[in-house]
């Protein structure tokens, strides 16, 4: 296409409201070449509404496609270093597992000299660990377990859905479970995470004052 056919067809383009890098790329020329062009073209209120709507548009696509690299990455160093972890630990054996329930013990289970074993935690996954230790080192009869929920007042209306998430991923049947606890302290923020909070666990394990002295030994 000849440069004059280009300036002509340029012209079009800018009245149509393209943008100037449009007919840049479209073109094949350079930016200050269409600006030259077009520079006396006086736009229309509608044309310049168009050019600024494609403006905000750019934006929100470039904001979108940041926001994707960075979950792809962030992604990908999870993957990686939980690879890593595999290898460094490998197998856990038995005292690993010791090692590692005491330690959650010593963070998060009751250290007074009166009373029996009890650990409080909101994490799920903190659950399943804490209970294999208690089976598969300190041999303590699953049948023994007691548990309660203690939760804050908004979450009444959900509380059959918590109870069951703690029931299935403890694999203990609701009557083992105690009266739940409600928090009556109310809160005006509005969490994101409101269907997926399912309270504070506290593990009880009956008859255990021996239980909680061999830990704290």
């Amino acid at each position: 296409m000849a440069k004059y056919q280009k300036r002509l067809e340029a012209r079009e383009m800018r009245e149509e409201g393209k943008s100037v890098g449009e007919i840049a790329k479209k073109l094949n020329v350079s930016k200050s070449s269409v600006s030259v062009w077009c520079r006396d073209l006086n736009l229309t209120k509608s044309q310049k509404e168009v050019l600024r709507l494609k403006v905000i548009l750019a934006g929100n696509k470039g904001r979108l496609l940041g926001a994707e690299m960075n979950r792809q990455k962030k992604e990908k160093n999870i993957e990686k270093y939980q690879e890593i972890a595999r290898k460094d630990i490998a197998r856990i054996s038995k005292r690993d597992l010791m090692m590692l329930g005491v330690g959650l013990y010593w963070g998060e289970g009751s250290k007074g000299q009166d009373g029996g074993f009890s650990f409080s935690n909101s994490d799920p996954l903190m659950f399943i660990v804490v209970i294999k230790w208690l089976e598969k080192v300190m041999k303590v009869d699953r049948n023994d377990f007691q548990v309660r929920v203690l939760i804050n007042e908004i979450h009444r209306a959900r509380i059959m859905t918590v109870l069951k998430f703690w029931s299935s991923l403890l694999d203990l049947p609701q009557s083992r479970f105690y009266k739940t606890v409600f928090i009556k302290s109310k809160s005006k923020k509005v969490y994101k995470n409101y269907d997926k909070y399912y309270g504070v666990l506290v593990l009880r394990v009956k008859k255990s004052t021996w239980l909680k002295y061999k830990i704290l030994g």
